[in-house]
């Protein structure tokens, strides 16, 4: 009991850290610049060009930039540091909630623990000049699954996974389930009422267009159709194919855009 209660308080003094704090502040900012390259692509894509709209995509568009590579460099070291930020809040952390909740809470930054890695690492694969995974090696992966015993479970249960995540987010955005994570008594009347409204379009739009992506992969299951399961990409091409795709992809690109305006204010007010 006694190395329990040590290591716990360890964690929570290296979770509590300035260095790790400043680090992960600095890492919403590359947060904010990825989601404004996705907003961009998809503008792209609305106008008929040739774009990757995915998380690879936009690092190799802010790659592509003058001192690009220096750039995504810095953004998967401060993608690493909230991946480790929200490893200590899963392990040790939302110590302000109680019973059910906390473990919620700690569930869901697990999940957030696993994303930033995996954003990190492509990310460091972009600056480093390899190729991450795009969506042809999606369907690869998923055409692989559905040719084996039990496979297409497997592809649908991930694609109905995607798609409940992306509905969530959607209801987190609407009933504004962010702003408990937000000092808000640090803000001025306008950046609060600009952060919650940035928060709210922000979250719904992504939502939207993740429960788009996770529809795609049930898709690809019940039809046993691979080329089906695209990912974010495939979402904003499919979207750019429906009658209304071009305001849909504007729509989602605004909402994308001002995600990456709502991770400045995560910057500077959110509870690290």
């Amino acid at each position: 009991m006694h190395l329990t209660s040590t290591a716990r308080r360890t964690a929570q003094a290296a979770g509590n850290s300035t260095a790790l704090e400043n680090l992960t502040r600095a890492g919403f900012i590359g947060y904010g610049l990825l989601h404004l390259a996705v907003g961009w692509l998809a503008v792209q894509i609305a106008n008929g060009q040739s774009a990757r709209g995915d998380q690879s995509g936009a690092f190799r568009l802010l790659a592509a930039q003058p001192f690009g590579r220096a750039l995504v460099w810095a953004i998967a070291g401060g993608l690493l540091a909230m991946a480790i930020w929200q490893l200590f809040e899963a392990a040790v952390g939302h110590l302000g909630e109680r019973g059910g909740r906390r473990t919620l809470e700690r569930i869901v930054s697990a999940g957030r623990t696993a994303a930033y890695l995996a954003l990190s690492a492509t990310a460091a694969q972009v600056a480093g000049g390899g190729d991450p995974a795009t969506g042809s090696h999606q369907r690869e992966a998923t055409s692989g699954l559905l040719g084996r015993d039990g496979g297409p479970w497997l592809v649908g249960t991930a694609g109905i996974a995607v798609t409940v995540v992306g509905l969530v987010l959607v209801g987190y955005g609407i009933t504004k389930g962010f702003v408990r994570h937000l000092r808000r008594d640090r803000m001025s009347a306008a950046e609060s009422r600009a952060a919650v409204l940035a928060g709210q379009l922000g979250y719904a739009a992504k939502g939207a267009v993740y429960a788009v992506a996770g529809v795609l992969v049930t898709s690809a299951a019940i039809t046993f159709d691979p080329a089906k399961s695209t990912g974010l990409d495939g979402a904003l091409h499919t979207l750019a194919r429906q009658p209304l795709g071009y305001g849909l992809l504007l729509a989602a690109a605004a909402g994308f855009a001002v995600f990456g305006v709502y991770c400045y204010f995560q910057a500077r007010y959110r509870k690290v």
